[in-house]
């Protein structure tokens, strides 16, 4: 289980102390200067660096290292429950599908500000008229790592997961949508897409890139 990190001290020990059982945590920090790494190695995950910076990075660094035929991913800041994912594992499992998403259903005031939710909007209109039926770009997505690093995904900042989508489309990959609960984020953290206006235009930036 990937869990791409910068400065999520808050909301760790929390999401960790979540993991259902047989899922083990890969904690990649991507720079923080908060304590990330020490919060996480305390609270039993196994922590990697990724100096270069970027949600990709930090995200490709994990599935390299990963040991298990079948990963995750899944942010680090509380916004998600990692007790969603052995529903997202069983269909890889399974062998029905080789990639599933979760689709993320805000719960509570603030959990998902209405410029990251356009943004996420816009670009899953563009992945559907390109023939994928999906409502999110997947924050929270489990898959077989070998066949993911096959597919070759390039980007290493925010435009990873469309180019992940993209290319699994590309290759005919049978793609499954769960709905889960989005939470605001724990306390003393914030989003670096959709904390802010700033950050969702630089992550649309990225992803545009990727279409191009």
């Amino acid at each position: 289980m990937v869990l791409p990190c910068l400065n999520e001290a808050a909301a760790l020990p929390g999401v960790l102390a979540a993991f259902p059982p047989g899922f083990r945590a890969l904690v990649v920090d991507n720079g923080s200067r908060d304590g990330s790494p020490a919060v996480a190695a305390a609270h039993g995950a196994r922590v990697l660096t990724e100096a270069s910076p970027g949600y990709g990075a930090a995200v490709h660094t994990g599935v390299l290292a990963a040991h298990s035929e079948v990963v995750c991913v899944l942010d680090a800041d509380g916004s998600l429950d990692p007790g969603e994912l052995p529903r997202l594992v069983a269909p890889i499992l399974a062998g029905t599908a080789d990639l599933a998403l979760g689709r993320r259903m805000p719960v509570g005031s603030g959990a998902w500000p209405w410029h990251a939710r356009a943004g996420n909007a816009v670009l899953s209109a563009v992945l559907r008229r390109r023939g994928l039926a999906v409502r999110d770009i997947g924050p929270i997505r489990a898959f077989r790592r070998e066949a993911l690093l096959e597919l070759g995904i390039a980007d290493r900042r925010f435009g990873y997961p469309l180019e992940l989508l993209l290319r699994a489309h590309q290759a005919n990959w049978r793609v499954v949508e769960f709905e889960v609960a989005y939470r605001p984020r724990t306390e003393g953290t914030r989003s670096k897409v959709s904390g802010s206006v700033r950050g969702t235009a630089r992550a649309i930036r990225d992803m545009a890139g990727v279409l191009r």
